[in-house]
């Protein structure tokens, strides 16, 4: 929605307040000039990122247009989970979970929050650990490793899509140079045409460049931070499920464990201690 929004407004204010100086919006309208920035723009991040990266991007892009899946109410779902899981542990012992890890879509801890259940790659983070912790050979020193790596491998590949687009809006004043090379290149071929004519072919060249800066600044740019704070949201979760079962490996009572999971939160994400209190009290 907010996207829409800034697109809007900036569109409405570059274009209107050039309207309303006597401007000619028509002449901004250059077809050609559009395909050669985008499309030169688009081949070189084809040829850098072609492949998997390119299929990410690909994937990650419709994502711009939609809001955080990483509420409030998504984390105190997910610290309902944890507690849950981590009390039946402390209850049971460690083995009494092994079942809900080999399959957490017939658990009944874990089928009771679908919202986490549905994020494969989180559940899987979840269980994977979980699984680590039964089989008991790891310390919390050797599971927290092997958890930085993990989460700095996800961040790593999170991370792509956003530096793909701003490759593409860091070249886009480039293409729209040659685009406006190219157009005066023509004007060069056409000087027998009246002056009329002839500023007509210049004013077309010189948007090129216009078009070059306003694509890269004004709308590929600003898609390249959504999805780096996308990359961001979806780390801080792995971060927030790591220090919640290393807590509960180190000791800590189910309660303690979920509060050093709330405090590795985002402020605002984070719930309050008592909202998390009573939410994990009605879910049980």
């Amino acid at each position: 929605m907010f996207v829409i929004i800034g697109y809007v407004f900036m569109f409405a204010t570059i274009f209107g307040a050039y309207a309303s100086h006597g401007g000619h919006l028509g002449g901004l309208w250059q077809p050609s000039e559009i395909v050669m920035i985008f499309g030169g723009a688009i081949g070189a991040m084809i040829v850098g990122y072609g492949g998997k990266p390119l299929k990410a991007t690909l994937k990650a892009f419709p994502t711009v247009f939609k809001g955080s899946a990483f509420s409030k109410a998504f984390y105190l779902d997910l610290f309902a989970m944890l507690f849950e899981i981590l009390s039946k542990v402390r209850k049971e012992g460690l083995m009494s979970i092994e079942a809900d890890v080999e399959d957490p879509e017939k658990s009944p801890i874990f089928s009771k929050y679908p919202k986490i259940v549905h994020d494969h790659h989180l559940i899987d983070f979840v269980t994977d650990y979980l699984r680590l912790m039964v089989g008991g050979n790891l310390n919390a020193f050797e599971i927290e490793n092997l958890m930085d790596i993990e989460i700095e491998t996800h961040h790593h590949e999170g991370a792509i899509p956003a530096g793909a687009v701003a490759k593409l809006g860091d070249a886009l004043p480039a293409f729209g140079i040659v685009a406006a090379v190219m157009g005066v290149v023509h004007t060069m071929g056409s000087l027998h045409l009246p002056p009329t004519e002839l500023g007509g072919l210049i004013g077309a060249a010189l948007v090129g460049t216009f078009l070059g800066i306003l694509l890269a600044y004004g709308m590929v740019g600003p898609l390249a931070t959504i999805l780096e704070f996308k990359a961001d949201e979806s780390t801080k979760v792995y971060q927030t499920v790591k220090v919640t079962l290393l807590a509960s490996l180190n000791g800590y009572a189910p309660q303690v464990a979920v509060e050093f999971g709330r405090k590795a939160l985002y402020s605002t994400e984070r719930p309050s201690f008592k909202e998390l209190e009573e939410f994990v009290k009605q879910k049980k």
